[in-house]
């Protein structure tokens, strides 16, 4: 069916008058009179009727009338809605670390808006942790995550842009609260608060107490650093986490983490060789650009 004899039926069901359709349609009347008998021919039933010099819906006429303008405006809208798209607008699906909420993503965002102010562009947001966000982006839930780097992930590419130190929590009357600066030896003999296995800080935590040769006393296991700093301030264990501005709000010890240190990298994930839609790729590019400015230990300025 011809998507151009459809308009053309559109226009002269609301005009009723060949010459002004045709007129309106800038062709000829015999191009218009042949376009409306061949849809007649197709669909097997007559479109329109004669009314004195004018023309009027047949009944079924008036059926196909509906569905052919809604399909027609839904079409014309999609139609817009891409064109807006491949222009570097529409809608950024971002999933990220709950701990980069604070200041990372608010302020890379709100950049790269500032910078496409004359574009049409908003961001969804969403949270978790970096295997269900990893995941997210494989099943097409995501463009693209702000996450940490699991290596056996081969089908995600990962591209640092950020990192956060890691610190110890204690409670404020802790015994090692005391304490500026520890070496992580020192916690063995206290129970602590650990990430589960979906984070993708677990891995790296561990690999922290390989490095000495000991084993932590797991009290609890728990996905969310913000749920592990409330837990430790109420008395629950201690815990190695990043240091976030929100520990400086709660009662308990923030102490520098001496021997074994290590800094958490970010990671900006997309699915390889998928291919991005013209804002995701352009907002890809503003954040390697932003992070080549801006990699500093997130700590430092308020992560």
């Amino acid at each position: 069916m011809n998507l151009y004899h459809l308009r053309y039926f559109i226009t002269l069901a609301h005009l009723e008058h060949y010459t002004k359709a045709a007129e309106k349609l800038n062709i000829t009347q015999p191009s218009l009179s042949s376009a409306i008998s061949s849809l007649e021919k197709e669909l097997g039933v007559s479109l329109f009727e004669r009314d004195g010099r004018n023309v009027v819906l047949t009944k079924t006429g008036k059926m196909f009338f509906s569905a052919v303008e809604e399909s027609l405006e839904i079409l014309d809208s999609n139609v817009k809605t891409l064109k807006s798209i491949s222009n570097g607008e529409g809608t950024i699906d971002l999933a990220f670390l709950r701990t980069l909420g604070s200041d990372f993503v608010p302020d890379v965002t709100a950049g790269f808006l500032k910078a496409n102010s004359d574009k049409e562009i908003k961001f969804h947001f969403y949270t978790g942790v970096t295997a269900d966000i990893l995941q997210g982006l494989k099943d097409r839930k995501y463009d693209i995550a702000f996450c940490s780097k699991i290596k056996e992930e081969h089908a995600i590419e990962f591209i640092p842009v950020a990192k956060q130190e890691l610190v110890l929590i204690v409670p404020i009357d802790h015994p090692l609260a005391s304490k500026d600066t520890i070496d992580l030896i020192e916690t063995i003999s206290y129970p602590q608060i650990i990430f589960t296995k979906k984070s993708g800080l677990r891995p790296i935590i561990d690999d922290l107490f390989k490095q000495i040769g000991k084993t932590p006393k797991v009290a609890y296991e728990v996905e969310e650093d913000q749920v592990i700093a409330g837990l430790v301030s109420k008395n629950f264990g201690i815990a190695v986490c990043p240091n976030m501005p929100i520990l400086n709000s709660m009662n308990l010890k923030i102490i520098q983490i001496e021997s074994p240190n290590w800094e958490r990298i970010f990671y900006l994930a997309v699915v390889k060789d998928r291919p991005l839609t013209p804002v995701v790729q352009k907002f890809k590019n503003f954040v390697i650009e932003y992070s080549k400015h801006n990699f500093m230990n997130m700590s430092s300025v308020k992560k």
